[in-house]
């Protein structure tokens, strides 16, 4: 799995983090086990920006994904990152 594919960097602007490429990987890494390392994963690369903007918000619909990205927001919001939905 590559690190950076779930965020999209653009310059001057916030990270892109699609819930959808989020979702379909999630499915995914509850099949091959990986589930904590993608999740791992995104923690890490969200450290290297200030700011995300989430898109298609509509595919968090499946509660233990959502309490699992919002864990991972909940950090990056109190290390001083900027959520924009």
């Amino acid at each position: 799995m590559n690190r950076r594919d779930l965020l999209l960097l653009r310059p001057g602007g916030p990270a892109v983090l699609s819930c959808e490429q989020l979702f379909m990987r999630y499915l995914d890494s509850q099949i091959d086990g990986t589930t904590g390392r993608l999740f791992e994963n995104l923690s890490v690369d969200l450290r290297d920006v200030t700011a995300v903007r989430l898109t298609d918000t509509a595919w968090l619909s499946r509660e233990d994904l959502k309490q699992q990205l919002e864990t991972i927001l909940e950090g990056f919001k109190a290390s001083g990152g900027q959520i924009e939905y």
